[in-house]
């Protein structure tokens, strides 16, 4: 006898993903003891970050997966992180550039995941940022409850993108001095 699907317990947020770039390079170089150490202090950078409501859903390899509440925590926060990893990039002159990719939608809960076409578009858009970049899709733009004064958002265009039916247009996140 089959059981019945458990009902969908669906979230409305933003989807972020962060990447490591070039990390299987620094790992052959300088050993798994100082990836880790790597990975351990983006971890500490991104958790002080986190505003309320916000979490790391999972690590993933070299990368975090994570939900905001708000378009506006997620945008202003990625941007806030990318500054801190280029301080402590300078600071330990260790490189640690980091890629993140923003989207808005509804992704599923699946236990303490997220699974779902969304989460599967955030993943697409951070492969589109180069290190150091955020890059955040139309539908987070659109998704935002104010402005973000301090914060351009310069048009990339449409990306096609794996797996995604239709292009994405895409835009780059900056502080504004």
């Amino acid at each position: 006898m089959q059981t019945a699907a458990p009902a969908l317990d669906v979230l409305t947020g933003a989807v972020v993903f962060t990447d490591i770039v070039g990390f299987t390079e620094y790992t052959a170089l300088r050993g798994d003891a100082e990836a880790l150490e790597l990975l351990a202090l983006q971890e500490r950078i991104v958790t002080t970050a986190l505003p309320q409501g916000a979490r790391i859903v999972k690590e993933l390899g070299d990368g975090l997966l994570l939900f905001f509440p708000t378009a506006c925590d997620a945008i202003e926060t990625t941007v806030a992180l990318q500054e801190r990893f280029e301080e402590q990039s300078a600071e330990l002159a260790v490189p640690l550039w980091v890629r993140i990719g923003v989207h808005w939608g509804r992704p599923t809960r699946r236990r303490d995941d997220i699974v779902g076409h969304d989460v599967n578009v955030a993943s697409r858009v951070v492969d589109m940022a180069g290190p150091g970049e955020v890059v955040v899709s139309e539908a987070a733009c659109t998704a935002l409850e104010r402005r973000l004064d301090d914060i351009d958002l310069e048009e990339l265009g449409p990306a096609v993108m794996k797996g995604i039916p239709a292009p994405i247009r895409l835009f780059r996140a900056t502080r504004t001095w």
